[in-house]
């Protein structure tokens, strides 16, 4: 499981859909939830998490995206097996996973060192702990 650190910075909710803003490495992710802690206010330092099956890789993209996280990120290292490949993503000081098809990897011609755009949905983003 992925996890990084962050800060709400603003909490948007109609009815019981809740959009929350985070503020991580000075990037703003957004995640999209059903329930929120009691606990959850803005400026809380909370551990967010997501599953390396949830994070897709861009390459030279251009144009809008429906995605709200758009990670600038760099391969730090690649376990590629016959079908499936692990990617070790650098995003500031945290090390993320991305799991992808081999045939993906081999198709955009990824390399270690590459800088990419790892693409989370707000929906795959959970806060795995309130850290304050």
């Amino acid at each position: 499981m992925n996890q990084i650190n962050a800060s709400v910075i603003e909490i948007q909710s109609v009815d019981n859909l809740n959009i929350v803003t985070f503020d991580a490495n000075n990037h703003l992710l957004k995640m999209m939830s059903l329930d929120l802690s009691s606990e959850l206010a803005v400026d809380t330092k909370v551990a967010l998490s997501f599953k390396p099956t949830t994070v897709a890789i861009a390459k030279n993209i251009s144009g809008k995206l429906s995605f709200s996280n758009q990670l600038k990120v760099k391969i730090i290292s690649m376990e590629v097996g016959k079908l499936l490949a692990s990617l070790k993503l650098g995003f500031g000081e945290f090390t993320l996973e991305s799991i992808i098809t081999t045939a993906s990897v081999k198709r955009m011609d990824l390399e270690v060192g590459e800088s990419v755009i790892a693409l989370i949905k707000s929906s795959d983003l959970s806060i795995g702990s309130v850290l304050s």
